[in-house]
This record gives structure tokens, sequence and C-alpha cells, in this order.
């Protein structure tokens, strides 16, 4: 469980070294969304911390860095504005303990009914955010930067991301973005540049953090306020760390398990709420830095987070000296290689609807937050998708030598198709007996239980007699309602069986 997936002294250097160019990445983000939360900076960073960490020793995907995010920050702040900060500590043990349960109850499995246009939408909505997120840093006090100081801070961004994008053609000995990072500060402090640096943002030097059980009465009136906010936050940590896990999996080729991600996710959580942090989830941004810099083991995601603590109690100074600019260019080639350009050839080239979803989820990944737009895209695709097979409901009738009337039905019976379905009957002309078979079809919910139910009552009132015929075990189960109306043959039935999930 606790493997950290090197098995030679090459992989450690190269796993540590990924590591360090993530907890570098990792500074100033986890201090902005800190005050976009409205806390202290150090709240932010000890949520990256220990999120980081523990979600990196018990999550499912190998690899796949976690810390403060803004998606679940953006939630926080009400929370905090109206109760204080001790409120979000117990928000954010309660949240763990929800995602914990639904790893235990191996919820993880359902990532999969997500449409792969809506992860399309989602990877290039957060690519977008992840952009517009890095230009307040060519802000100060909300204005431009003066046109010298402009011109400075887009030259070093794009040295920046010229070593990245070069130098693994001349070695890979070193992560191309550390060395990018290392080389800008180097020449900012070299030649005395006067640009923004992560010191200018807030001071990272801090302290171990403590063990701190929240600070609020133990009691309904509580639970029933940080409740709502804490199904919330599961749920958007959950549905973004299940979704890049997804990602990273497309990446590496690889499988991670759903199902372990939730419990780690969860632990992380629960732990980083009693330790003074603000909760979090996985980061698609740092997860591709990682990724792309050869980080594929625990060990990266472990080391990042260390670097990151030792950051705050031994090195703050040094980490406060480096260039915004710098950063910024790392999250720039991040965001270049995250958004999914081949979607933009293909849009005219799939369905109508499959590119209406992808456009709607980017869209309101951006103007909402990603747990709105996945939900958002998965109905719409369930309702297409529902649209569509409900025109596929059709019969073949014929009668047979002992005068019964026969439908072969073809196509599933559930809610969207019922009408349909009603309207495929005779019962006026039809002689008295009559069959349905359901040899090519099947029973879906309740809204084809009482169709069934209805039509059967039809024959009865007109004095005929309906047969069910070639039923699945499942659809006899759920027609016990039709009682002494129907009457089922179940020979030669056709098996269904519902999808296993061992490995999530």
């Amino acid at each position: 469980m606790f493997r950290l997936g090197c098995t030679s002294r090459a992989c450690v250097q190269n796993e540590i070294l990924s590591g360090l160019t993530v907890a570098l990445a990792l500074v100033p983000e986890a201090v902005a969304f800190a005050f976009v939360a409205g806390v202290d900076p150090l709240v932010g960073l000890y949520a990256a911390f220990m999120v980081g960490l523990l979600a990196s020793i018990f999550g499912g995907r190998p690899g796949m860095i976690s810390g403060a995010t803004g998606s679940m920050a953006v939630v926080m702040v009400a929370l905090v504005a109206q109760h204080g900060v001790e409120y979000l500590f117990a928000t954010v043990v309660l949240t763990g303990l929800l995602q914990i349960s639904a790893g235990v109850l191996k919820l993880g499995k359902y990532i999969r009914m997500v449409p792969y246009p809506v992860m399309l939408g989602f990877v290039n909505g957060l690519a977008i955010v992840i952009f517009l997120a890095q230009l307040q840093h060519f802000q100060v006090g909300g204005e431009w930067m003066s046109a010298d100081k402009l011109w400075m801070f887009i030259g070093l961004t794009l040295l920046t991301m010229f070593i990245i994008q070069y130098l693994p053609r001349l070695t890979t000995l070193v992560p191309s973005s550390l060395a990018a990072i290392v080389t800008i500060s180097l020449v900012v402090i070299g030649f005395g540049i006067n640009t923004n640096t992560v010191g200018d943002l807030a001071s990272i030097e801090g302290g171990l953090p403590s063990f701190h059980i929240p600070d609020v009465p133990f009691n309904l009136e509580t639970l029933w306020i940080i409740l709502p906010y804490a199904i919330i936050l599961a749920a958007i940590g959950l549905i973004e760390s299940l979704l890049t896990l997804s990602l990273i999996d497309d990446v590496t080729n690889t499988r991670g398990r759903g199902n372990r991600e939730c419990v780690g996710q969860g632990i992380a959580n629960t732990a980083t709420g009693l330790f003074g942090g603000m909760g979090g989830c996985a980061m698609i941004g740092q997860s591709m830095i990682n990724v792309n810099s050869g980080g594929r083991q625990r060990l990266s995601g472990i080391a990042a987070a260390l670097f990151l603590l030792m950051f705050i109690l031994f090195t703050s100074g040094l980490i406060e000296a480096i260039p915004m600019a710098a950063l910024v260019g790392v999250m720039f080639m991040v965001v270049l290689g995250t958004f999914e350009w081949s979607s933009l050839r293909i849009m005219g080239k799939i369905p109508r609807t499959d590119a209406f979803v992808l456009i709607l989820v980017s869209a309101v990944t951006v103007f909402t937050d990603l747990a709105v737009a996945v939900i958002v895209g998965v109905i719409v695709s369930a309702l297409n998708f529902a649209w569509e097979h409900a025109k596929h409901i059709n019969v073949k009738s014929y009668i047979q030598e002992n005068g019964s009337k026969v439908y072969e039905l073809n196509g599933p019976l559930f809610f969207g198709s019922v009408k349909n379905f009603l309207d495929l009957f005779d019962t006026e002309n039809d002689p008295d007996d009559v069959i349905i078979e359901f040899q090519n079809s099947r029973v879906a919910d309740h809204s084809a239980i009482e169709a069934i139910d209805n039509l059967a009552d039809k024959y009865l009132q007109a004095n005929k007699t309906l047969h069910l015929r070639h039923l699945s075990p499942e659809c006899r189960m759920l027609l016990k309602k039709a009682g002494n109306l129907v009457e089922v043959n179940v020979l030669e039935d056709p098996r269904y069986h519902v999808a296993d999930d061992e490995l999530a």
C-alpha cells in the first residue's frame, strides 16, 4: 500500500526532482487560493502540504498531485465570511469523512459515466481557468503593470517557456520546468532586474502545523451550518480528483483506482482540517507538471509535499525571491499541454450534440465551477441519449396459427420511450389473445412498468388477455406490480448482468 514505486536510483532522482518542481509551483497557487477563501496564506500552504502528502500515500493514482484548489476555495468564501475560519476547519473534517464514505461505498466507479465530450470540456475549461488565473500576476493593485515592467515580465515568461520547450532536446537529466525556474531566478538576481517575486504575494515563513480540534460548538446547529458546505466541497473535490485521475490514466497509459482515491482524498482532508488547513483535492495543473517532468510514482507527490514543508520551515527567503514570471511561464506551458487542441479539429466531425456538450462544459467551468459544469454536461448528454433511444423502440407483429397476435418488441422500454410504446398497440382491433415478445427488449425503469400496467388495463377492459414473453429475470422482478394482470412465459429468457467493478 505504501510502496513508493521506484526500483532504481535514476527513478528516485527523477521523482525527487519532479517533486521539487511541483513544490515550487505549489507555493503561489496555495497562497492565491488562501486569499480567495479569505484565510491566512499559511492555511493554504498547510493544506497543500498535508493534502499533497496524504493523498500521495493513500490515494489511488500514483503521480497525481493534490493540494489547495480554486474550485474548492470559492465555495469556502461565504462560510469563512459568515462564521469564521474555525467553522471552515470543521467543514473540511466533515468533507473528508464524506469522501471516505464515498470510497467505502465504491461510488468512485460512477466517474465512468462521464461522457468523453464532458471530459474534453472539463480539460479545456480548466486550461482556460488556469490561464486566466495567471493574468493577475501581470497586474499591481488591480491595474496592469507599467510598460517597462510589463514587457520585462512578459520577456521573462517567454524565456521560461522557451527553456521548458527546448531544454529536453539537449538533456533530460533535470526536469525542464525546474531548470527554467532556477535559470530565470539566477538571471533576475544576477542582473538585479526589478520584477515581481513570490515574496510580493505574501510571506511563506511559518512553523510546523499543529493538531487543533476546530473551536466550534459540537451540536446540531453547527452540523446544519457546515453540512451543506461539506457536501458541496466533497462533491467538487471528488469530481475534480476523479476526472484528473482519468486524465493522468490516459497520459500515462495506466489505470488508477477511483474508490481508493476517494478514501485517500478523504483521509487527507480529515487530517488537514484537524491541523489548520483549508482542505483541497487533485490539481490538474501541478499533476501535469509532475507527469511531464517524469514523475509517475507516489514518491514524486510525497517529495513535493515535503519540499513545500521545507520551504515553509527553512528556506522561505529563497523561495520568496523566485520571480513570478518563471512560475507563470511554467503554468502557461501547463495550459498549452492541458488544452485538448485536437478537440478544435474534430468539432465539425463529431455529432452536434457532443460538440455542444463540449463547448457548454468548457464555458460553465470557466464561469461557475467544475462540479456544476460536469453535472450539467452529464445531464445534457443523458437527456440526449434518452431522446435518441426513445426513437428506437418498434414492433413487428404477426398472427400465430392459434389466432394469438404477437408483438415482437425491439428497443429498450424506459421513461423516454413509453409514449411511443403505447402507440404501437391496437387494443380495439387486436384479437382476444395478445403476446408481447421481449426477446429483443428489456424493461428498464418504473415508467416502463406503469406503461405495461396501463396497457394490460386497456386489454382487460376490452375483455382481452395480455401475455409477456421472454422477460429477463431482472425484468420479471420489476414487473411484480403487474400481478395477475399478466402471464409471463420464462422459457429461454436472455440473461442480463450488471457490470462489476472489482478494480475501482
